[in-house]
């Protein structure tokens, strides 16, 4: 089963770095990126930038519209009014088999905010410890994850002790 974490960061630019990172983590087979996806907020601006950081060519990638939906039901949803709230009922019940729910679109809608980033990393195969070592020193907060609640700590005491 693939994993999905949010990881957010201090800066608008922290994401599409730390993607770097995990690409060549993968490349050295150190974890298997499913798919990501960045999100950049700059200061100042009413919405953030998005865009998906792996081609949807290979075979289990998620679609654009996958991420499109997903940051539309998170970050723009609002702004759009009341017609839109049915539609995202049912769009945010599709997303319930990737493990993401109404509490995690509303923790992620809270904390990417101006000034911010967040790397949505769809992963498998983690080599823990090595994963764990390159993102040392690395500033972000794990916002959302689709693990079970010991899971998520476990994860979270990884980082913290890095």
């Amino acid at each position: 089963m693939a994993t999905l974490t949010v990881l957010k960061y201090l800066t608008a630019d922290g994401a599409e770095k730390a993607v770097k990172k995990l690409l060549d983590l993968e490349q050295q087979q150190l974890i298997k990126v499913e798919d990501a996806a960045v999100v950049s907020w700059e200061t100042g601006k009413k919405k953030p930038k998005t865009r998906q950081a792996i081609p949807t060519t290979g075979i289990g990638a998620l679609d654009g519209a996958f991420w499109g939906m997903l940051f539309g039901l998170i970050f723009f949803v609002p702004i759009l009014g009341m017609a839109i709230g049915a539609i995202s009922g049912a769009l945010s019940g599709s997303f319930a088999d990737y493990g993401i729910d109404d509490n995690f679109i509303k923790k992620v809608r809270a904390e990417v905010t101006p000034g911010t980033s967040a790397l949505f990393a769809m992963t498998s195969g983690v080599v823990m410890d090595r994963v764990v070592e390159a993102f040392k020193g690395d500033s972000f907060d794990i916002i959302a994850t689709n693990l079970s609640s010991e899971q998520e700590t476990k994860l979270k005491e990884a980082f913290q002790q890095s």
